[in-house]
């Protein structure tokens, strides 16, 4: 082929190029660096709200783990007391006998004891006239009294046990209930 030829196989796109980009009407179409800086800030916007639901799990990653914290720490302090309470049990019926005399080492441990459940928030509960609640009183014995219009705690046989709202221990008791 001739040099002619040559140049003028190659003019010939080109002068389709510029058909091309003319849209129906006959005006030209946009620039493509307009094209392209409106995808570039879409997708800038994007990257960004991407950004914000990020953080914004992340906050709220971080305040779940620090109530979770909380939660499991209640629960190992409520487990290592829980293992506890028998002899606590213990000590309380020792002083309800009299078997604990002040200035005496088991005194001395019963109060070190007590005072090491307090500083959890140990609460103790049930006590003798009490009205009779199923979710706080495990009823061991019932007996029958014509004094009694509901059922009212008799006797406390073990005190029952809580840290905070969460029950450690129903109390076990006695119970008079109504005589029918």
């Amino acid at each position: 082929m001739s040099e002619e030829n040559l140049h003028s196989e190659d003019k010939a796109p080109n002068e389709g190029d510029q058909t091309e980009e003319m849209t129906e009407e006959g005006s030209p179409v946009e620039p493509e660096s307009a094209s392209s800086e409106t995808d570039l800030i879409d997708r800038e916007l994007e990257i960004f709200q991407d950004l914000q639901r990020l953080q914004a799990d992340f906050v709220n990653y971080r305040a779940r783990v620090e109530r979770d914290r909380g939660a499991e720490r209640q629960a190992a302090i409520a487990e290592a007391i829980r293992a506890f309470l028998p002899a606590l049990d213990d000590l309380t019926r020792a002083q309800q006998h009299g078997d604990l005399q002040d200035g005496t080492p088991m005194a001395a441990i019963a109060t070190k004891l007590k005072n090491a459940g307090d500083k959890f928030g140990l609460v103790s509960f049930g006590a003798k006239g009490d009205k009779f609640d199923p979710e706080l009183h495990d009823a061991l014995v019932q007996t029958p009294n014509a004094g009694v219009s509901q059922a009212e705690v008799a006797d406390v046989i073990e005190l029952g046990y809580r840290i905070g709202e969460r029950m450690l221990r129903p109390a076990k008791v006695a119970v008079f209930v109504p005589a029918e």
